[in-house]
Formats: structure tokens, sequence, C-alpha cells
């Protein structure tokens, strides 16, 4: 290949603490609840089509914070980071092709998502331990296809070889092929904590007009007509109309 790609290594810049906090917010995170089914990927199913690495990486077998953390100022991570740089670096990459910087907005790897999900996958609870096992996967299937198709590295591609990889993955659906099935389904899950990590970032909750919790001066105004209306569709469609507003 005639191209010169610039070398590219993300570097960790969120401290631990900033890391565990954002932990604790991601794993209450609505998006991340939504999308947790997507976590109970079969590891063990053989591929009949394509290629698949089937990594069986040391379990985390530290103890975690227990029953009653102090989630305020949480104390010494008792689990260290467990991603490579160069898995790092592919997770920023792959997080900034989905959350790439529009305008004013920042991109993912700019609000240190790639820090969250190296946290996320590190932490010796259950959920994170089952996500550890599908991303590790999908990191070194992206990886491994890369190689097949351009004899490269994913990192080391053009834009737009990357997309070539992506858009085979992106989505899982009666048109995805049988060989890209198992990825796209590790992928969604991936693309769901980065999305959620974004998201309950202070960058990504302003980006969707999320104000928090802020004073209302007088009376609580209510939700807007707009609002209420999308509240009764949705209880309506879950057969719960009796608690919609009347």
């Amino acid at each position: 290949m005639s191209e010169n790609i610039t070398p590219y290594q993300y570097l960790p810049n969120m401290s631990r603490r900033e890391s565990l906090k954002w932990l604790t917010v991601l794993a209450a995170s609505a998006v991340v609840t939504s999308v947790s089914g997507c976590s109970f990927i079969s590891e063990t199913e053989p591929v009949k089509v394509g290629h698949w690495p089937d990594l069986t990486p040391t379990p985390i077998e530290v103890a975690g914070y227990g029953t009653d953390p102090n989630l305020i100022l949480p104390p010494e991570s008792p689990w260290p980071r467990t991603l490579s740089s160069t898995q790092l670096t592919l997770v920023a990459v792959l997080s900034d092709i989905i959350v790439p910087r529009d305008g004013a907005v920042p991109s993912a790897t700019e609000v240190k998502v790639p820090d969250v999900i190296d946290e996320w996958v590190s932490a010796p609870y259950q959920t994170q331990q089952r996500d550890r096992l599908v991303i590790l996967n999908a990191l070194a299937w992206i990886e491994e296809e890369s190689q097949r198709r351009f004899n490269r590295g994913f990192v080391g591609l053009s834009g737009e070889q990357q997309l070539k990889i992506m858009d085979d993955i992106a989505y899982n659906n009666a048109q995805t092929p049988e060989e890209f099935k198992r990825i796209a389904k590790a992928f969604d899950r991936f693309r769901g904590l980065v999305l959620a990590a974004f998201y309950t970032s202070p960058e990504g909750s302003k980006d969707i007009g999320y104000l928090g919790n802020v004073p209302i001066a007088g009376d609580y105004p209510g939700p807007t007509e707009e609002a209420r209306q999308h509240l009764e569709q949705v209880l309506a469609s879950l057969k719960l109309s009796a608690y919609a507003y009347s």
C-alpha cells in the first residue's frame, strides 16, 4: 500500500477517581440498561461462517467495592485497568467513528469515553465481565478483518477503508450476511456502551438538552403538552394507560 497513514495512539487522560465515578453513573444509565440484552452474547456457540477470535481472557478475580461503597469519594480502585495501549487506541478510533465531532459538540475521545470503556471492561462485576469477553473478541475480530482485507491494522487504515468494515458490521438485522452476524451483535453492545458513556458526560448531556437537577422558581409547571402526549403513547403501547395523565 502506497498510502502513508500517520500513526495514532490514544493516551489515557482521565483520573481513576473520575473514571470510577463515571462507571457508577454508566452502570445506572438507562441507555446501558436498554441494550443490556446484547451483553448476553453466546461466546461458546461455534461460528459456522466467517471467523471469530474466540479469546479466553484471564478472569478478573479481585474484589469489588462491596455492598455499601462511598460513591461520592470512591476509595482507591482495587482493580487495574486492563486494556492494552493497542486495544485502547482501537477503542478510541472506533468511538470517534460512532460519535465524531459535530460542530461545537465534541467527539467521544474528547470527553474521554475510551477511559470509561477501559474502566467498564476492567471492573470485576458480572455484567462488566460479560461485556469484557464480548468487547475483547470484537476488538480482535476487527483487527483480524482489517489485516485480512487490507494487510494493515484498523488504526492504520484510511477513513474510507475503516468505514468499509464498519458498514458490514454496523447493524444486526435480516439483511446482515451470516458471516457478520456475530460481530454485528457484539459491535452493537460496544456501540451502546460508547453512546451511554458519551451521553452521560456533561458535554453529551448538554447536547441532548438534559438540564439535570435545576431549581424551579414558583410552582412546578409539570411536563409540556408534547411530553405528556409522548408519555401517553408509550404507556398505551405498554398497556399501562391506566397510569397515563388524564
